[in-house]
């Protein structure tokens, strides 16, 4: 074989860190240490790139109010699911290990802007921040929690639906948890819903489009099904800025778009208007 037929071997050099942080809008590199400084938000597009739980929950609530509930509500495995890839059970022990998290939302209670509530933030780290039975057990105690203290609530959303190794019991977490919130707007508290990047597929159809104002950060992805989906189903072209923020502001399926910068304090405005 002639040596410009012959096919070179790939080389997989995995780097133990990665050398640049790269914007997932604009395709900016920055210094890791640029990119976490900006609070993960791209300095040229504006993008607001995803955080982890405990980093959002360090920049909403107030320093060393946030105390943890529920941590040992996690998942169950009804199913005994396996695909290709292996056992569930396996895969999502592995997460737990990897995230340090016990499930796709972390819950407590904390002050924003000095005002009491509950606080819960999805981690997309976790299983696509997919809603699994122990998510949604998390949100109805906090409910509850939130009722038999007087406290309103506050939920970041990122989550790409319902988690399909639960199959049905999964489902059942968007009926259990709507009526959870139905159960809390009854007792007279706010719940103010934020979708971050991503919040799709049974989160968005369910607890995250259900606040008493629903806001999100610039160019947000919020919508059920995906873009492909829906246009292979209806054989029309979609705007390129269908399901981002911007659109849903337009078009009045979200109240605000907020900069991350503003969040904090624009909740606790929010909180303490409903709250009157």
């Amino acid at each position: 074989m002639s040596w410009f037929e012959k096919k070179k071997e790939k080389v997989a050099i995995a780097p133990e860190k990665a050398i640049w942080a790269v914007c997932p809008k604009c395709a900016s590199r920055f210094a890791p240490e640029e990119w976490k400084k900006a609070s993960s938000i791209c300095p040229k597009c504006g993008y607001a790139g995803r955080v982890s739980a405990r980093a959002r929950i360090a920049m909403t609530a107030d320093e060393g109010t946030f105390k943890e509930v529920f941590r040992e509500v996690s998942y169950s495995d009804h199913l005994k699911f396996r695909d290709a890839a292996g056992a569930y059970r396996d895969k999502i022990e592995a997460t737990i290990r990897k995230t340090g998290e016990t499930e796709s939302i972390v819950m407590g209670t904390c002050e924003i802007g000095g005002i009491r509530a509950m606080l819960g933030v999805m981690d997309f780290s976790f299983m696509g921040g997919s809603l699994g039975t122990g998510t949604g057990e998390r949100i109805a105690r906090a409910c509850e929690q939130a009722i038999e203290e007087r406290r309103p609530l506050v939920i970041f959303s990122a989550s790409g639906g319902a988690r399909m190794h639960e199959g049905i019991l999964s489902l059942m977490q968007m009926a259990k948890t709507s009526a959870a919130i139905g159960r809390l707007k009854e007792a007279g508290l706010a719940y103010i819903s934020v979708l971050t990047d991503p919040t799709t597929g049974g989160v968005s159809a369910s607890y995250a489009m259900l606040g008493d104002i629903n806001i999100t950060e610039p160019r947000a992805l919020i919508g059920f099904a995906g873009r492909r989906v829906i246009e292979n189903t209806i054989h029309q072209k979609l705007p390129d800025d269908f399901q981002s923020a911007e659109y849903l502001l337009e078009h009045g399926f979200i109240d605000r778009i907020v900069e991350r910068k503003d969040m904090k304090a624009f909740i606790a405005k929010m909180l303490r208007y409903l709250s009157r």
